[in-house]
């Protein structure tokens, strides 16, 4: 079903510019006083901790994989036949496994339909769509409902929530303030709508229109920011890079040059939304973030869009920086690659907006992906955020999304060469062109580590670059899934900045293509843009032991959003014990007799009660810490111990 929404009005429930300085190699720093180095936004740090005040598993050695891992050649995703359906296009699946697809209901299919992004609720799915978005009840995954339609055209309609308050982002000049369907050609219209919907979903059969928070370029996509400190408000910053609309429709909309406070570009707006009164929510502060921008650099087209020949280049996408990589930040601009809009395709001053910022309130950063750069904020105030670094390589063509590691040390961007129309995973085009580059950031630096990108190659017909994706919460490791169009999916582990390995994948042929694929809740979720709704389910792999998978189902979270990142704390159990014991095995981190025996101290712990289990739990987590002393893996091992220790209190 879908449903036509109308509006309600009421609901029960010193920017200082940072100066910029060229560094060495792959990145240019920007920091808010002199020195290269910034002051660590989150709490302070006892020896051997991240930001977030996790265990570092810096010094750990390197996961083990046996000879026989990698998937076979030739690569099944290669050559796959194409399809409108699900049931017509080919498959490729590697270590993960699809258990439901649901097709968009009426209203939500055909020309103009097309399924962004997501974001869920309890056991919700909220599925984006340029026409409005579909709620589906995933409490069986299996066999996913249709809860409600809601049809609002609010291009390009992508999702958040806070509690029963969704936002959706538009940045079209046809949507209307009304939900219209109606397109408004006007050149001036005071019916046009271009920003942010505030919406009740507490009833989420009958979602509600509560506002409309109008921005001078709409609205591209949105991420919102809690203070802890602040219980009766939340915040919304506004991403997006379109036109500058009239200043009749919204007064003091201007487009100026960079350096003009007055200008509405080189900015982000920060929406501030009044739990108790959303239809109250409006802008509050619209710092300009990316004025003094400099330094960026876009490498030249594809050797097959020039008529060129060329290679696949290196194996860049396992990790590690290609040759001719050094020298991008000081290399004179480059045209081309095409990323699809933000300004400043060259070396001029100022980036007009950004694409996504990815906030991560619990250690005090944002991640912003801002066309032609990686930017990182302190949003330790979330009304004013600051720029405090930023990094230009000419291999990123154009900054889409970022994402942290769980433990706030390292920092990921993903770069949407060709702008997400366009075949980009070609065996011409590089593996170094249209993935991800992945940073270190420790003592206030961000450092480039390596790049990585979905490595099968595509044909002409597929679009494919990277996407939207999430961590998936495995303990002592960073994996994330993440979407490359018609590229399907690809799970990577990057816990080793330096070299990432995809460990899982699932593809279609050519027709329609994952937009995004986020982990929730112990499943897989992905939004097709013209296909419906996928879910899958991880499978045991000599990557990925069971006790690992089991112990990422353990974390449940109430609601998730695309660009907004949560600490992942893990509730103790055995999988959580053992799932540390499989790491310490694969990479070495611990005897082979020692791990044999804390394994056969858990298996009898479980089989235990009462106080005999939380006694013999406590005797294995005592003798746990006298082996950190000798284990090449301490930082595991102290994982271990505290796991152990954690769940004889249980």
């Amino acid at each position: 079903m879908y449903t036509l929404m109308t509006p309600i009005r009421s609901l029960t429930r010193p920017f200082a510019v940072a100066a910029c300085c060229a560094l060495t190699l792959v990145y240019a720093a920007c920091v808010s006083s002199g020195g290269g180095s910034i002051s660590q936004a989150g709490a302070p740090r006892a020896a051997g901790e991240t930001i977030s005040g996790d265990i570092s598993l810096a010094p750990s050695p390197a996961m083990r994989y046996p000879a026989n891992a990698p998937v076979g050649s030739p690569d099944p995703r290669v050559g796959l036949k194409p399809g409108a359906a699900v049931g017509e296009a080919g498959e490729a699946a590697w270590n993960m496994k699809l258990i439901s697809n649901s097709p968009a209901s009426n209203g939500f299919t055909g020309r103009g339909a097309t399924g962004p992004d997501l974001a869920f609720t309890g056991q919700y799915a909220i599925q984006g769509n340029y026409r409005g978005f579909q709620i589906w009840d995933i409490s069986n995954p299996k066999a996913p409902t249709l809860t409600v339609g809601f049809l609002c055209p609010s291009s390009q309609g992508d999702p958040s929530v806070y509690g029963n308050l969704l936002f959706i982002s538009g940045e079209s000049n046809g949507s209307r303030n009304d939900c219209g369907t109606t397109n408004i050609t006007d050149t001036v219209s005071m019916d046009r709508f271009r920003g942010i919907r505030v919406i009740d979903i507490s009833d989420k059969a009958h979602p509600r229109l509560v506002t409309n928070v109008q921005t001078c370029r709409g609205s591209h996509t949105n991420t919102v920011v809690s203070d802890p400190r602040d219980k009766e408000n939340v915040y919304v910053y506004v991403s997006g890079y379109a036109g500058v609309r009239s200043a009749t429709e919204v007064p003091g909309c201007k487009s100026a040059a960079a350096g003009d406070s007055t200008s509405a570009q080189f900015r982000i707006e920060v929406i501030k939304v009044p739990l108790k009164h959303p239809e109250e929510a409006k802008v509050v502060n619209s710092p300009h973030l990316l004025a003094d921008l400099s330094g960026r650099t876009v490498h030249a087209p594809p050797p097959t869009d020039t008529g060129a020949r060329g290679g696949r280049g290196g194996r860049g996408g396992r990790g590690g920086a290609p040759a001719g990589a050094a020298g991008d930040s000081a290399a004179p601009a480059r045209r081309g690659g095409g990323g699809g809009g933000g300004g400043n395709r060259g070396g001029g001053v100022g980036q007009s907006g950004c694409h996504d910022i990815t906030s991560y309130p619990a250690i005090g950063y944002a991640g912003g992906a801002c066309a032609g750069y990686g930017l990182l904020f302190d949003i330790r105030n979330p009304f004013n955020p600051k720029r405090l670094l930023s990094v230009a390589d000419s291999n990123m063509s154009f900054w889409h999304s970022a994402t942290f590691s769980n433990d706030g040390s390292k920092l990921l961007f993903s770069d949407e060469w060709g702008g997400g129309s366009a075949p980009r995973c070609r065996a011409t085009d590089r593996l170094e062109w249209g993935g991800n580059a992945i940073f270190t950031l420790e003592e206030g630096k961000l450092s480039f580590k390596s790049y990585y990108k979905m490595p099968a190659p595509q044909t002409d017909q597929e679009t494919c670059t990277a996407h939207n994706g999430n961590l998936i919460p495995v303990p002592g490791r960073d994996i994330m899934v993440q979407a490359f169009y018609q590229g399907g999916a690809t799970v990577f582990d990057w816990t080793d900045p330096s070299h990432p390995i995809e460990i899982a994948f699932f593809d279609r042929g050519p027709g329609g293509g994952y937009w995004s694929t986020y982990w929730y809740n112990g499943v897989i979720v992905s939004s097709d843009e013209q296909r419906g709704m996928d879910i899958h389910e991880l499978t045991p792999s000599p990557y990925l032991s069971q006790n690992e998978i089991d112990a990422a189902k353990s974390v449940q979270v109430a609601e998730y959003n695309a660009q907004e990142q949560t600490h992942i704390v893990w509730p103790p159990t055995f999988a959580l014990a053992r799932a540390y014991l499989d790491q310490l095995e694969r990479n070495g981190g611990l005897s082979t007799e020692r791990i044999s025996a804390i394994r056969t101290e858990l298996t009898n712990a479980e089989s235990a009660s009462g106080a005999a289990r939380g006694t013999a739990l406590s005797t294995t987590a005592t003798s746990l810490s006298a082996d950190v002393a000798t284990a090449s893996d301490k930082g595991r091992v102290r994982l271990l111990q505290r796991a152990v220790q954690d769940l004889s209190k249980k």
